[in-house]
């Protein structure tokens, strides 16, 4: 290692502690001179003090860092000992970020600079947003934490062990493949409800169904529907809700197809842009309607934990139904049973014929009219779902206005075919 490179380096172990002991040191800002153990001098000087001993362990020789560490845990560890008797305080969350402290500003030298500043930018973070996660733990429940947890061992324990390759005779279902993207939707339904819990209910039934909507509209339209009866002066509102659901549904299949084929996104992009921003504006123009009346029921709406196990795997299961489906359609002479594996999906869900089509990576006429169709099915099939769930009015409200939204997809879908 150069000169240059290892003054670089100390310069981000000391950036670190900096970073880090400004912080610390700003929450005990009020603290007499000499009563605290560590600010933000004294935890800048811990990032150089790693910095300097993994200079010192470039050889190989680990001892010098490993002296180091164990100096700083009992020197830091005694003193914080002290404070905590004075202040009666059991807290060891300046420790360990002392510890951290030094072993980042090693790190700074002996590892990856991007990662060593990401993980004090992180640490930072954390450390920053005390107050913000523990009202968090306060308001989530243990069913809620169980699906957290579940998800993660969904991810990190189980989907390594699934084979990454096709196990039937199409080519069609891999295990590792299906499973991701079930994890990816069930993360975004958990991240959406998640955000819900901690904005609070204040935010009302917009926020719901803005969030609601990057997961699963069909599902915040039944949710919404359930309300009207209960509030038929409100009526618009819960339209103008599953409206704007519906329009993120529409960005989303965007999404998912840009990231995962591209060209094809390119492709429907036109149309689905022009249906979003009609259903956009008409849900705007729905809620503003109402938005000075008190809305009495609307305040308390939640949305239900969406992360079930159930459900999880109920649509790991369709998406594998799909995929087979789409596959062997594809076997056949023609594009219409794509066409109809498309629009019969689309009555539940978009995800999985979007998954399925963007997967094979070509862009055909097939490909496109398969999400146009599935999301065209999917949109109405909304609509009537309203109606049955909430009334007539309801659901005359939101057909006219995912018809409008559809005319206008209709009317940028010719113009793209000429």
């Amino acid at each position: 290692m150069d000169q240059t490179d290892l003054v670089l380096r100390l310069g981000l172990s000391t950036a670190v502690g900096f970073l880090i002991g400004l912080e610390r040191g700003w929450r005990e800002r009020d603290e007499e001179e000499g009563h605290r153990t560590a600010g933000l001098r004294t935890f800048t000087l811990i990032g150089l003090m790693g910095g300097i001993f993994g200079a010192l362990s470039l050889g190989g020789n680990l001892a010098f860092l490993a002296a180091g560490f164990v100096t700083i845990g009992v020197t830091v560890g005694a003193f914080m000992w002290r404070e905590g008797q004075q202040k009666d305080d059991l807290s060891a969350t300046s420790l360990v970020a002392a510890m951290l402290t030094y072993v980042l500003g090693a790190f700074a030298v002996l590892g990856n600079l991007q990662v060593a500043a990401g993980a004090g930018v992180a640490t930072v973070v954390l450390l920053a947003h005390k107050e913000i996660l523990h009202e968090w733990l306060t308001r989530i429940s243990w069913p809620e934490l169980r699906s957290g947890l579940l998800l993660a061992a969904m991810t990190f324990m189980l989907l390594p062990l699934l084979p990454d390759r096709a196990i039937d005779p199409w080519n069609a279902l891999n295990p590792h493949t299906i499973w991701l993207m079930t994890i990816l939707i069930a993360a975004v339904s958990f991240g959406g409800y998640a955000a819900v819990k901690l904005a609070g209910p204040r935010t009302g039934l917009i926020l719901s169904a803005l969030l609601g909507g990057m997961f699963a509209s069909t599902a915040v339209t039944l949710s919404l529907a359930r309300l009207a009866p209960d509030n038929p002066s409100h009526v618009r509102l819960l339209a103008g809700g599953i409206l704007a659901a519906g329009c993120v549904m529409l960005l989303r299949v965007l999404v998912v197809t840009a990231l995962i084929n591209s060209q094809l996104s390119l492709a429907i992009a036109p149309v689905l842009l022009v249906a979003a921003a009609a259903m956009g504006i008409l849900a705007f123009v729905f809620v503003s309607a109402r938005n000075d009346v008190e809305v009495k029921g609307i305040q308390e709406f939640s949305l239900k934990n969406p992360f079930d196990i159930f459900e999880v795997l109920r649509f790991g299961a369709l998406l594998a139904v799909v995929m087979l489906a789409v596959a062997l359609a594809r076997t056949q002479p023609g594009d219409s049973s794509v066409l109809a594996v498309a629009a019969v999906s689309g009555l539940a869900d978009v995800d999985a014929i979007t998954l399925s089509v963007a997967r094979f990576g070509e862009v055909s006429p097939a490909a496109i009219n398969a999400i146009l169709a599935a999301v065209a099915v999917n949109t109405f099939a909304k609509g009537a779902y309203a109606w049955l769930a909430g009334g007539a009015r309801l659901g005359l409200l939101t057909i006219g206005g995912s018809g409008l939204a559809m005319l206008a997809a209709m009317a940028a879908w010719l113009n793209f075919q000429l």
